[in-house]
């Protein structure tokens, strides 16, 4: 079987969660081509989807209500109230629950898809079209602050960690959602996010800063020895949400010689920050075109947020269309030696470069 030049590593998603949540209700299955969300098997094949970060987030029962009530709309902006901490117990029970899951689609799949540990295991399941599954935790919540469950993650094959989503734990402070806003709006890390983020270093386990605020962010920087790597963000300079990262952050993870995964929200790439899946393709790569110029093509991907509750611009619409973000950013003069560096080599080279 030919190799496709441009296998595609996807810095963040959300199926991994959103199929536990709908196929227990006998719902969508992850091996069946579907019109809901964006990611199953036969779509990504069709899109050259390689795998990449498949995230377990756990949500609080009432949270679509609390984000709802806690939703203030102006004339030109928007806030999510800051959102209030969930219970570690039931985090982590329910994060117990989903990587068991994953490990029977795994081993239901026969070989076409792999949790992947190693670099080896990585370049292997590219090369022989196995989707790669990189397991990640959004938001630490299911970890205690003595870090035992830390440990036994990592065991299981947790090779990527998002200290925090959008609300605070143990740990540290995630960014509230607020546009147009800088994304300094609180205290960092505690004392046991500090000594978090010392273990991912010793364990090898790669942090995502997403949704940490800005405190937090440069906390990290001061303290790990890794690239610092933010896997589903964009310009705050053309669109300035609190999720997105600042041209000072941009100089920071080029010095680590860390990466940025571009988040395919259209709210967090529109100047407006409209909800208008409409837009051309052309925002994606105008964002592209800026991550590239701070950060050097070394250190730019891709971080879809596929099936995380965004708005995608209808010519790309879900995994199968990534093919066409491709031929856009070739129309725009990225060659082949970049499309690479861009589609998977940017995230293999950060790994190699953090897991032991």
């Amino acid at each position: 079987m030919t190799i496709n030049m441009f296998p595609i590593l996807d810095g963040h998603n959300d199926t991994l969660t959103r199929i536990y949540e709908t196929h227990a209700k006998g719902g969508r299955d992850f091996f069946t081509q579907s019109s809901q969300g964006h990611i199953d098997l036969p779509r990504a094949q069709r899109g050259g989807f390689a795998g990449g970060f498949f995230a377990i987030f756990s949500p609080d029962a009432a949270q679509d209500q609390i984000m709802t009530e806690n939703l203030v709309i102006g004339e030109a902006s928007y806030e999510i109230r800051p959102l209030p901490a969930i219970d570690p117990t039931t985090a982590q029970k329910y994060t117990l629950a989903v990587v068991a899951y994953l490990f029977r689609l795994e081993a239901q799949s026969e070989g076409k898809i792999k949790v992947v540990r190693t670099i080896d295991e990585l370049l292997h399941c590219i090369q022989n079209d196995i989707l790669a599954i990189i397991l990640h935790i959004e938001g630490a919540e299911a970890i205690d602050p003595q870090l035992n469950a830390l440990e036994v993650f990592y065991q299981a094959g947790l090779r990527s960690l998002g200290i925090v989503w959008s609300r605070p734990n143990a740990f540290g402070h995630g960014v509230p959602f607020k546009y147009p806003h800088s994304p300094d709006t609180g205290p960092g890390l505690t004392q046991a996010g500090q000594e978090l983020v010392l273990a991912c270093n010793r364990l090898g386990i790669m942090l995502d800063l997403s949704h940490i605020n800005e405190q937090g962010f440069w906390d990290v920087a001061r303290l790990s020895e890794h690239p610092l790597v933010v896997t589903h963000t964009a310009a705050h300079a053309l669109c300035p949400s609190t999720r997105n990262l600042t041209d000072h952050q941009l100089e920071a993870i080029k010095e680590s010689k860390g990466i940025v995964g571009l988040n395919f929200d259209v709210a967090g790439l529109r100047e407006d920050a409209a909800r208008d899946a409409n837009t051309p393709i052309e925002i994606m790569v105008r964002h592209i075109d800026y991550l590239v110029e701070h950060l050097g093509i070394d250190s730019v991907g891709f971080g879809s947020d596929f099936d995380g509750g965004i708005t995608v611009i209808h010519e790309i619409g879900d995994v199968a269309g990534l093919p066409r973000l491709i031929d856009a950013l070739r129309k725009r003069g990225y060659d082949d030696a970049a499309l690479c560096k861009l589609t998977h080599e940017n995230w293999i080279r950060v790994l190699r470069e953090t897991w032991r």
